[in-house]
């Protein structure tokens, strides 16, 4: 009866566990702010996106009536060259930061609190402080009249995506009750098995097969996000870079999980072995 209890909380605490560490990661590094800014930061730094953004930045300045039209010809020029050096102005960091941040706050606001402008249905890039900066930049060197919108607003991805992530945000703070469930489970097995060095070895193994799991589902994961990424091209170019950063990210989280199930794994079985000899020992 003690190794059927020991062996049922083993596999409890294993399927919580493999709920549990996803659920924390998305919480730290996307639900929060601010370790989405900091998933996001190396975006910004990225030659492909850069350039597209520096594009879009030029595209919304030169549109509607920010720029007055017997000035357009000349500011188009300006406004190109002060692009390609954007993201060398000392202000662009934190301007890049100010636009992870506004965009979180518009993708996991609630749908009724969004402003008419913005897309309900999918999630939101918010650029208008990089098209700031570049304003600023531009009317501080050439006193032209530019002035910038308070948000420029990007869609990006599809409306499943802005589905996922409200589901994410609903259920990935229950991650840590889980968590905590799942040591109490392996408390309970440690305390009812005959054997302890069979509870450290299944949990190491079973550790080491959801960290596989969780490498499988992650890479799987980010090619959807991929796959229904938006074709504007800011749009997919974040998408893709986000996927990337985002599993590159919890693939640390799961070499931690493989090594901490490779060390258990070998603990147990060490204590096995020095079990045997002792018994052997004691017979002898």
């Amino acid at each position: 009866m003690r190794t059927f209890v020991s062996a049922a909380a083993v596999l409890i605490g294993l399927v919580l566990a493999a709920v549990a560490v996803p659920a924390m990661w998305a919480d730290r590094n996307v639900v929060q702010e601010g370790g989405f800014v900091a998933l996001t930061a190396p975006l910004g730094k990225d030659p492909a996106f850069q350039k597209r953004l520096a594009a879009a930045t030029v595209d919304t300045l030169m549109s509607g009536d920010l720029i007055p039209d017997y000035l357009m010809a000349l500011a188009r020029p300006v406004l190109e060259t002060a692009a390609d050096s954007l993201t060398g102005l000392p202000d662009y960091p934190s301007a890049w930061a100010e636009t992870v941040r506004k965009s979180h706050r518009l993708s996991f606001a609630d749908p009724g609190t969004l402003p008419p402008e913005a897309d309900a249905t999918t999630l939101t890039l918010d650029i208008g402080p990089l098209v700031g900066l570049l304003a600023k930049q531009v009317a501080d060197s050439t006193m032209l009249p530019v002035e910038a919108p308070d948000q420029v607003l990007i869609d990006v991805g599809e409306p499943t995506q802005r589905q996922v992530i409200e589901r994410v945000s609903a259920f990935a703070p229950m991650g840590y009750a889980v968590t905590a469930a799942a040591g109490i489970a392996f408390a309970i097995a440690l305390v009812a098995a005959r054997r302890r060095w069979s509870v450290l070895a299944g949990t190491g193994a079973g550790a080491l097969v959801l960290a596989g799991l969780w490498k499988l589902a992650a890479d799987a994961a980010a090619g959807a996000a991929i796959a229904t990424s938006s074709a504007e091209k800011v749009a997919g170019t974040f998408t893709k870079e986000f996927a990337a950063a985002a599993t590159a990210s919890f693939e640390q989280w799961i070499l931690v999980a493989a090594v901490a199930g490779a060390a258990l794994l070998v603990i147990g079985l060490i204590a096995r072995s020095v079990g045997a000899r002792r018994r052997v020992s004691g017979g002898a």
